[in-house]
């Protein structure tokens, strides 16, 4: 007999007639006469009870399954009599795959989500977990058909490079030199390594898909980038997703185009598809987070100036913990204010001074500012970071020139500014962020399977 999951079984279309389930044993007790267990297989939040009765052959075995077995139960699906439940099984036969110890860590009770990251290999079983989980399986297909259906093609860039694409330097050196040679030494000879040159992990894929841009319209790529940041904030941690698109003959006001469009397209499908799972972050995460992702997918997004936003914050009378002038890097408590306050809604803040800026950016023609922007969102902060890139040689140059960059490692960068270069425009979306947006869970390592955290490389 053909295997069932119990999301098909909760389907408004179901039938009786005889089935098998293979899954988790949440919780199990005896009546007279009659075993009674809940089974989860991860498919859903629905449990589905089976009934055993007392006649059956293993019967005393059944009677030893502890919270936590595997089992697979063979048995008649049948209306349930019991309350908040449409089906139950009567079972035929019940198969003992693994028997759990009573140390079994997940009992019938709520655990923190601070001992849950400790057993984080467990923690998937949950009923919260599991809904994480699947909402996040679902939004990695669905940001492939979105790209698919608008013509985009999926670049897949290296993971080694050595590139520093955001310029700050928190990168992870990755080498294949013997660390008692350079103990020796007193330095690293790169010279030596395996690629004969620094290399580390990237930060970003987006110096390769401009590349592609160029060439194939518009691209993006998905995937894991790495920074080496010491910081055990809710918001970071080491090893995360990035989204980024890079699109070929498109300047900032077509960049926040496509980036209202996306988040917009994907807060839609995880409403339709998702909606069992979110019903849980609703009830028991956050009351007010169906109230936001109804903005998010009605509301047109709010577009201001950074000067005008600074203009806004300093008008405001709030005490901030960090001064507001312009030149700022805009902190946490200033996005959070404008987003959530202010337009109460999700904005899109561009055309921030060229000083705090990277290289890339496109230069304003006020020589101060560049064709960046962020997209605010009330309850998360910034969700999006991208820029239209700076397309003009000579500027580049000068750009690098005046942030104290070596251009050698960048040739291959610059000559694709000397051979047909375009206007192209691209972002970057934090694709943790964005769960974190549309459950809320207001810690990042909530949201990923195994977090990789300072010194916490755990699973």
């Amino acid at each position: 007999m053909k295997r069932i999951k119990i999301k098909r079984l909760t389907e408004s279309d179901t039938s009786p007639g005889q089935v098998l389930i293979k899954g988790w044993v949440r919780t199990r007790r005896d009546a007279k006469g009659f075993s009674f267990m809940e089974i989860n297989d991860g498919s859903c939040l629905e449990n589905i009870q089976v009934v055993v009765d007392s006649q059956l052959s293993n019967y005393a075995d059944v009677q030893g399954i502890t919270t936590g077995s595997a089992v697979a139960v063979t048995g008649n699906l049948v209306p349930s009599p019991g309350k908040g439940q449409k089906w139950e099984i009567q079972a035929t036969e019940v198969e003992i795959i693994s028997l759990a110890p009573d140390t079994y860590p997940l009992q019938k009770k709520r655990h923190s989500d601070e001992f849950l990251r400790t057993i984080a290999h467990l923690r998937p079983r949950t009923n919260k977990y599991g809904a994480v989980f699947r909402i996040r399986s679902e939004m990695i297909q669905v940001i492939h058909r979105f790209y698919r259906e608008k013509g985009f093609y999926c670049l897949t860039p290296p993971v080694i490079t050595g590139s520093d694409c955001e310029g700050a330097g928190e990168m992870f050196r990755v080498t294949s030199l013997d660390p008692d040679d350079v103990a020796k030494q007193g330095k690293m000879d790169f010279s030596h390594d395996f690629f004969g040159q620094e290399s580390n992990l990237t930060v970003s894929g987006q110096l390769s898909a401009e590349m592609f841009a160029q060439a194939l319209g518009d691209v993006y790529t998905f995937g894991p980038t790495f920074r080496a940041e010491n910081s055990n904030t809710s918001r970071h941690v080491a090893e995360f997703w990035m989204l980024e698109p890079e699109m070929a003959f498109c300047d900032l006001s077509g960049n926040m185009d496509h980036g209202e469009e996306l988040v917009k397209y994907l807060v839609d499908h995880a409403l339709d598809a998702c909606g069992q799972d979110l019903e849980l972050f609703f009830k028991f995460v956050d009351k007010d987070l169906a109230k936001r992702l109804e903005i998010l997918t009605s509301k047109t997004f709010e577009r201001m100036s950074y000067t005008e936003a600074i203009h806004i914050l300093e008008k405001s009378g709030r005490k901030f913990e960090y001064e507001v002038y312009f030149g700022i890097d805009l902190q946490s408590e200033h996005e959070r204010f404008l987003a959530e306050e202010y337009v109460k809604k999700p904005v899109f803040l561009y055309d921030y001074p060229k000083s705090i800026k990277p290289f890339y950016m496109r230069v304003n023609d006020d020589g101060t500012t560049v064709a960046a922007v962020d997209l605010l969102v009330p309850g998360i902060g910034e969700l999006i970071g991208g820029s239209q890139r700076e397309e003009r040689l000579d500027v580049l140059e000068s750009r690098m020139e005046e942030m104290d960059m070596d251009k050698a490692p960048y040739w291959w960068y610059l000559d694709s500014r000397r051979y047909g270069s375009v206007p192209h425009a691209g972002f970057g979306l934090g694709f943790e962020r964005f769960l974190m947006m549309i459950t809320g869970i207001k810690n990042i390592r909530d949201v990923i399977p195994f977090p990789r955290t300072p010194g916490s490389i755990d699973f």
